[in-house]
């Protein structure tokens, strides 16, 4: 297959961006739609490559390659490379098909903004970025693309600019990232140095280098660490994740996307791309595992409190990118353990170094696929429901099952999903990484046991407090009624309602696709791990897990924990045997602590903000004032003084003085005269 596809795939929605910004608004400001069915034209396109890569390609006998050069100068050549291996090839249907659903439904969500044309233009750069991002070969051009998300997010988060929260929120995101990506650059540097080389993959590239041991060690480490601050920093790892849950004020189509398939996937894509890096050192695999299950269990407390419905989901988002660089790291903790002298078994089966990278890409990667759709479900559910009530407070909300049964239904199958209840998609992919947590980091497993209790009952508060009761009159000024007439809460458009059931069949059925090998196919080469050790769901079915013990076992208890979380939920917000009023009563500091989210935001803001920033600035200032502004003044006076003094000296009242002088000065012209003549 030509490499000109992939560049197909990457220059569609680019189009799109160029033709919505430069003909649409200029030109067509009265067909606002055009920009809309623009961007779908361009996606389905896109998605439709993305498939036939997907399938018509054989990655058996090697990627697709495309390289287009831009200018050479001289020996130096400027370049667009892509790559497209089964990893590339299931992120391209997972960007193209999430954002896909998410401009379907931003029809009916965005209907009537003054922005329209410009969300779509928007959204186009920001679909384009990860796309480039997710194909380029070299990490130099990955990073430019990083650079190009953040701006698109930067523009989407502030999307309602004469919002102050809004426009503090899209700062926030951009200069907390700012802290992660110099630390990516600086790794970038690092490991061009040493190598003399920006490309990832090849016989020169960075993960075969690293793998050969042709990077030393104290240079591997810190490049290494240097590229994971940047994946801290976009998928909104502790500690850098406090610009996550203020995101929520951009429109909830943007949040979906950021959250199921864009920016804060970047993180763990870059982390799956470059494992064969992280695995040859081990502290920096061990920092990967350590901060992804840290990082799944603390945005997992902070869900429990929360009463905005999007950023109940924007902590679920966090922790469950912890859950995915646990997976990453539990694995790579193993690899770097056979590449030290041990060996990694997979159910009997010795597994090559390779195949063992290949499985550790797969445990994360496989959560980043079904997490895509049942995040985005719900966050596009998060946006029906504020739709029909005019407010993301739960709080507000109650007994909307009667007016929007349909997004209760797809909202529902979003939660199980994500609360890893069998059958569906999200108990697969929590099984395989909480199963290699056990087997390789085990201080972490519980970690992941416990988040798995408490992501269970958040979204399941969610459901019963949005869902169940009594409708308690939503937004006080929505009451009056919207401009289709409606002055209680209903259903939303079938236009909104589309897509989220497109994305709810894939909540609950995309699982069972891994199950059955589809995705194994394609998903991190795992087509070479089949052949030495069948996954964990080939080896036997779910019923049998009732007759195993041990490691096998573990998906079982895994499900036994949710359903306890969906139980303790079921007991304080729809059954109320307990009351919510009084635990938070009961366990008052500690209900501060997480509803004041640790205090992270005072703490950033008193340390670097006033502390650091403020106070660097107002010394600098001050500096500058005093050594440089009084300085250039002072020295201009004292210079003059100095002058004045030294010819005062001449000016002495004596007439043979100044003959003297008059003499002496003649002679110099004449002198000079001669010369020159």
């Amino acid at each position: 297959m030509s490499g000109n596809v992939l560049f197909a795939i990457f220059l569609l929605p680019v189009f799109s961006m160029v033709f919505i910004g430069l003909v649409l608004r200029p030109f067509f400001k009265n067909s606002p739609k055009l920009a809309g069915y623009t961007i779908i034209g361009c996606l389905a396109a896109a998605l439709g490559l993305s498939i036939w890569v997907l399938a018509g390609h054989d990655f058996s006998a090697g990627p697709i390659m495309g390289n287009a050069e831009w200018a050479v100068i001289g020996n130096f050549s400027i370049s667009l490379g892509f790559y497209a291996d089964e990893l590339t090839a299931m992120m391209l249907i997972v960007v193209t098909g999430i954002s896909l659903m998410v401009q379907i439904y931003s029809q009916g969500y965005m209907a009537g903004d003054t922005g329209y044309i410009r969300y779509f233009c928007f959204m186009s750069l920001f679909t384009a970025s990860m796309l480039g991002l997710v194909l380029a070969s070299n990490i130099m051009l990955v990073y430019v693309f990083w650079e190009g998300v953040g701006l698109g997010s930067y523009l989407l988060i502030g999307f309602w600019f004469h919002k102050p929260s809004a426009a503090a929120a899209a700062k926030k995101a951009f200069i907390v990232t700012r802290f992660g990506d110099f630390g990516f650059l600086v790794g970038i540097l690092i490991l061009y140095f040493t190598t003399g080389t920006f490309e990832i993959h090849g016989a020169n590239g960075l993960n075969e280098l690293a793998l050969a041991g042709a990077i030393g060690f104290p240079a591997l480490t810190l490049g290494a660490m240097g590229v994971f601050s940047g994946a801290v920093g976009k998928s909104a790892q502790f500690p850098l994740h406090t610009w996550l849950p203020d995101a929520m004020e951009g429109p909830t189509p943007v949040s979906s996307l950021i959250h199921a398939a864009t920016m804060v996937a970047a993180g763990v894509y870059l982390v799956a791309r470059m494992l064969p890096l992280f695995v040859v050192s081990e502290p920096a695999i061990t920092m990967v595992a350590v901060i992804g299950g840290v990082t799944a269990i603390f945005a997992a407390t902070m869900g429990l409190v929360a009463n905005d419905i999007k950023r109940v989901l924007a902590y679920s988002t966090i922790s469950q990118l912890g859950y995915m660089m646990l997976g990453l790291g539990s694995v790579g903790v193993a690899v770097n353990q056979v590449l030290n002298g041990g060996e990694l078994h997979y159910h009997d089966q010795l597994l090559t170094v390779e195949a063992a990278i290949w499985l550790g890409v797969s445990v994360g990667i496989f959560h980043l696929f079904t997490h895509a759709f049942f995040k985005c479900l719900l966050f596009l559910g998060a946006g029906s429901v504020s739709h029909a009530t005019g407010t993301f407070d739960m709080r507000l909300m109650g007994g909307l099952k009667k007016y929007q049964p349909w997004t209760f239904i797809v909202f529902l199958a979003g939660s199980l999903s994500l609360a890893g209840i069998w059958p569906l998609a999200g108990f697969w992919s929590k099984d395989m990484i909480v199963l290699n947590a056990w087997e390789h980091t085990p201080a972490l497993f519980w970690l992941a046991m416990i988040t798995v209790f408490m992501t269970a009952f958040y979204m399941f508060r969610a459901i019963f407090m949005t869902f169940y009761g009594e409708y308690r009159g939503g937004d006080p000024s929505h009451a009056h009624g919207d401009e289709h007439g409606h002055s209680e809460p209903h259903e939303s458009p079938k236009v909104m309602l589309l897509p989220m059931t497109v994305l709810a069949i894939m909540a609950v059925g995309c699982g069972w696709t891994f199950w059955a090998g589809g995705v194994g196919k394609f998903l991190a080469a795992t087509s070479r791990v089949w052949e030495e050790a069948h996954l964990h769901w080939h080896s036997h079915g779910f019923f049998d897990l009732f007759t195993k013990v041990g490691d096998e076992a573990m998906p079982l208890i895994a499900l036994v924990v949710a359903l306890a979380g969906i139980g303790a939920a079921y007991a304080i917000y729809k059954a109320k045997w307990i009351s919510a009023e009084s635990i938070g009563r009961v366990f008052a500091p500690v209900y501060t602590l997480l509803s004041r989210k640790y205090y992270m935001d005072e703490i950033y803001e008193q340390l670097f903000v006033i502390r650091i920033l403020q106070n660097g600035i107002n010394y600098a200032v001050e500096l500058f004032d005093t050594y440089v502004v009084d300085g250039t003044v002072n020295g201009v006076a004292s210079l003059t003084m100095g002058i004045g003094g030294r010819l005062r000296r001449v000016e002495t009242g004596q007439l043979q003085a100044y003959g003297l002088a008059i003499a002496i000065g003649i002679l110099v012209i004449m002198i000079v005269f001669f010369a020159v003549d």
